[in-house]
């Protein structure tokens, strides 16, 4: 039972350079690939950063601080009370507050990676590891 498993789908570098010989013999030259696979990984970058969950949680964040903040400067006197004498929204709010500005601050001074394309041995002028 020392069965090795092999994987039923062709590598992630066989794909591609499966993909790239389809746009070749489609009449695609060697830079009109490299262009177009510039293209995409520009655009998933950027949509990369745009959807990085620091930003959607810290603006969340913001936001509700902001109201429950809010709430808690104009808390009177009998809803203050309820709560043993802690104005519990203002505090709230300040801590939420305090908990987005981390998370805008730590993607300002963080900013997610760009990814850095690998290209097939076919591109460098190398020849495949065998197996390939």
């Amino acid at each position: 039972m020392s069965e090795q498993f092999e994987p039923s789908e062709p590598s992630e570098s066989a794909k591609r350079a499966e993909a790239a010989e389809r746009l070749r013999r489609a009449g695609w030259s060697e830079a009109d690939v490299q262009r177009e696979v510039t293209e995409l990984e520009e655009k998933s970058a950027t949509a990369a950063r745009i959807f990085d969950l620091r930003r959607i949680i810290g603006g969340l964040f913001v936001v509700y601080g902001v109201i429950v903040t809010i709430a808690g400067i104009t808390d009177s006197d009998a809803e203050i009370d309820k709560a043993q004498g802690i104005n519990i929204n203002l505090w709230t709010g300040l801590a939420m507050l305090a908990l987005g500005i981390f998370f805008l601050a730590w993607l300002k001074l963080r900013p997610a990676a760009p990814v850095t394309p690998t290209l097939p041995p076919e591109a460098l002028g190398e020849k495949p590891p065998p197996g390939e």
